[in-house]
């Protein structure tokens, strides 16, 4: 089963918000970002802007309608800026005129005066300062302070994990305008269209009923969509109920990296206690997370880096605290990993300091410390269903990783120039929302008097495959044809109150919701089928397409089925409703079972460095993954193959570089690095983990967009294990990314 959308995607014929035919009379956007990291704004004047011809109007913080407020969790991140400016890029006013270049060319003349403030960038900097977007949060298990007593080894290191730009192909943009009744339709590329109509509803002054949200697919997302996307919905929505036009806000992209936030930067200390046979026990850690200016979703990707930050391990003594600080920055947000992956590099970077410190192979540490089944985690759950070591030994077993290793000795023996790294990064993934509200979904299904059949559901297709995904659920409790079935629009007068499509659950939640509607649909025509045979319901199946009764094939085909029901008036719609079982955590104790189920996997990985210029070259990642019981192994395959090499961007190119007043350095494509085809690896094999998947997951099939984003950082210590066999000197540091310049300095360090 190929990707439904594939053949629109290679036509050019897939709809974009950029690609919606425009109404009659269509007005078009641009905004007035600031020019400073942090100031006060002295005059803002656009009476010279707003006399040229074509500008339609102007809009600042006083020409909103209802409340001047997108934040989220909190509620402290004005739509325009009043008084205070906070980051580089932070929208002060929009201009709205009859074409984008008349808009853009009034942007130049707005005359904007402003008093320049000191700025904060640093993390520790802000934490030291006390600015802080929410309360610091820890999670512990066992006695840390006696388990230190009972460590024969302990070591203590610092790391430094960098930004990553989100770069999907579309960019932020909207499309609204005004609808009968007073109420407003925005088209968004948005992860969250019920985010985006909660947001907007507020900002217009309405009831939510009056805001119509509509999301046919994105152009990418990776987290930057799911709460940000609203800023931008909200001004043309905002414009377009005033003037009562439509108006449209695509960013440029220069702008959209300028404006919006990226992946949250970490600054960690760790402290790390092992007995004398290599058991971790005791680990201690701080990190201090840039949130930037406002605090967007920097509370929840801090919950997701205390879930993750033993990674697959089991120790019995942990306290880790994560600071989220307040900087000059603009609002960091969701980025595929959500926190997990900032988390896992620092107690990977602390089992490697214990490694080099003690001249063992790091993954003699890693194996002797993996969870087993029935382990508590250190957030309270107890660990079922554990695939790491299976994971390992089938890694093993299939690639002789004693093999491997030798192979990279021999090389580097025999080459100077040159030398191998090689290293195992191991993977344990919660799935589920950390916010337990969150884990609900709806699917609205149709069986048309042909036989067809319409979906509607709350997930946002962004070329991961759910719509494919989504589909396929429907095709097999039908027993039809998958053509015979269409994925609608996500659309919030059709589903109501969605969860945005992240933390991997997409598929999971609004599957199950299209299997509980298609389930109910097939009881029905199953009894009607029973009466058509004067028979039991219980007698009947449907299999490809035709009525079976006491295991025989009838004459009856799904559309004659479908047409009796409908003259008989059975209803053939349906509205599913999921909500995930079990899950619960109470934060007041930092205890509880968050997650549905977890999502195991190990990879093997070998690099070339070149060690006259720094650079360097992945030979091979070689994995075994946890599908479970994969529905679609292609488009799994596919996420697998996406999730790694943005993780090896993460940890080795991608270097977001801001000056000391907040101002973006690698502010385009020519100063900002993203991983080509000489950046992926040569060989890239991922062999699923033979089990059985989780009756949570949908079908079986466990969640893969985010998971493997985390063998990424095996590249990190595979580099680093190539610098220790050039430079003997050289002390293993943990600062990410490892980019060809900091790897030449590296090499020749003494």
């Amino acid at each position: 089963m190929k990707n439904t959308d594939s053949t629109g995607h290679v036509k050019g014929q897939s709809i974009y918000i950029d690609d919606i035919p425009v109404k009659k009379g269509t007005l078009y956007a641009a905004i007035l970002g600031s020019p400073v990291g942090h100031g006060k704004i002295q005059r803002l004047d656009i009476s010279r802007a707003e006399a040229i011809d074509g500008v339609e109007k102007i809009f600042a913080y006083k020409d909103i309608p209802g409340e001047n407020q997108i934040g989220g969790i909190v509620e402290d991140e004005p739509l325009f800026a009043e008084k205070e400016l906070h980051f580089y890029g932070q929208p002060i006013a929009l201009v709205v005129a009859t074409s984008e270049p008349i808009a853009r060319k009034a942007l130049k003349e707005i005359v904007l005066e402003t008093n320049e403030l000191e700025a904060i960038t640093d993390p520790r900097e802000a934490c030291e300062k006390k600015e802080f977007l929410i309360p610091p949060r820890t999670f512990k298990i066992g006695n840390i302070k006696e388990a230190w007593k009972s460590c024969e080894y302990i070591f203590e290191g610092r790391v430094d994990s960098g930004a990553q730009e989100h770069l999907y192909i579309e960019t932020q943009g909207s499309y609204s305008y005004p609808m009968e009744n007073g109420s407003v339709k925005i088209h968004s590329s948005t992860q969250g269209p019920t985010a985006v109509q909660k947001t907007a509803a507020k900002v217009l002054g309405f009831p939510m009923h009056k805001v119509e949200v509509d999301v046919t697919r994105l152009g990418g997302g990776f987290g930057g969509k799911e709460d940000q996307a609203s800023a931008y919905a909200c001004m043309s929505a905002v414009a377009a109920h005033l003037l009562q036009k439509p108006v449209k806000l695509v960013l440029h992209r220069l702008d959209d990296i300028k404006m919006t936030g990226k992946r949250h930067p970490y600054s960690s200390d760790f402290k790390i206690g092992l007995s004398k046979d290599l058991k971790i026990l005791a680990y201690q850690a701080k990190l201090y997370q840039n949130g930037g200016a406002a605090t967007d979703l920097s509370p929840a990707i801090m919950e997701r880096t205390l879930f993750h930050s033993t990674n697959c391990y089991f120790v019995p003594n942990t306290e880790v605290t994560v600071f989220s600080t307040k900087t000059n920055l603009p609002p960091n947000t969701a980025f595929r990993g959500f926190g997990a992956p900032q988390g896992a590099f620092v107690i990977e970077a602390a089992i490697s300091k214990a490694a080099n410190e003690l001249n063992v192979p790091k993954n003699l540490i890693q194996c002797k410390n993996f969870l087993k089944e029935k382990d508590e985690f250190q957030y309270g759950q107890i660990a079922e269903n554990v695939n790491i070591s299976k994971c390992f030994d089938s890694l093993d077993k299939k690639y002789q990783i004693e093999k491997l290793e030798k192979e990279v000795l021999e090389f580097n023996k025999n080459n100077s120039g040159y030398k191998k790294g090689f290293s195992i990064m191991p993977v344990c993934f919660g799935i589920s929302f950390t916010k337990t509200p969150m884990n609900q979904a709806r699917a609205l299904v149709h069986i048309y008097q042909d036989g067809s059949v319409g979906i509607s559901t709350g997930a946002i297709e962004m070329g991961q495959g759910v719509n494919t995904k989504m589909a396929q659920v429907a095709a097999k409790v039908f027993s039809i044809n998958i053509s015979r079935i269409k994925l609608e629009s996500t659309n919030t007068t059709r589903v109501a109150n969605t969860s945005p499509t992240a933390a991997s659950s997409g598929a999971d939640l609004n599957g199950n919701a299209t299997r509980i509607a298609c389930e109910a649909l097939l009881k029905r025509l199953t009894q009607t089928a029973a009466q058509m045979l004067n028979t039991k319901p219980e007698n009947i199946s449907i299999n490809d397409e035709a009525v079976i009764c006491n295991g025989k094939r009838t004459e009856i085909k799904w559309e004659k089925l479908v047409e009796t029901a409908f003259l008989d008036r059975v209803c053939l719609t349906e509205n599913g409703h999921y909500a995930t079982p079990l899950i619960h955590f109470d934060k007041a104790k930092e205890k509880g079972h968050p997650f549905a189920y977890h999502v195991y996997g190990v990879a093997a990985t070998t690099i070339t460095l070149d060690c006259l210029r720094g650079t360097y070259e992945v030979d091979k990642v070689l994995i075994i993954h946890d599908f479970g019981n994969s529905i679609n192994p292609v488009i799994d395959q596919g996420q697998i193959e996406g999730a790694l090499v943005q993780g090896i961007g993460w940890m080795t190119l991608e270097e977001v570089v801001f000056d000391k007043k907040g101002k973006l350095l690698s502010n385009s494509l020519s100063t900002y690095k993203v991983p080509d085809i000489y950046a992926a690896p040569k060989v890239i094999e991922c062999t699923p983990l033979e089990t059985e998947g989780p009756e949570l997951a949908v079908l079986k099939s466990k969640a893969v967009g985010e998971p493997p984003f985390l063998y990424g950082i095996g590249v990190f210590f595979a580099i680093q294990n190539a610098i220790k066999e050039f430079n003997k000197e050289y002390k293993p540091d943990y600062d990410a990314p490892l980019t060809p310049e900091k790897v030449l300095l590296r090499l020749y360090d003494k």
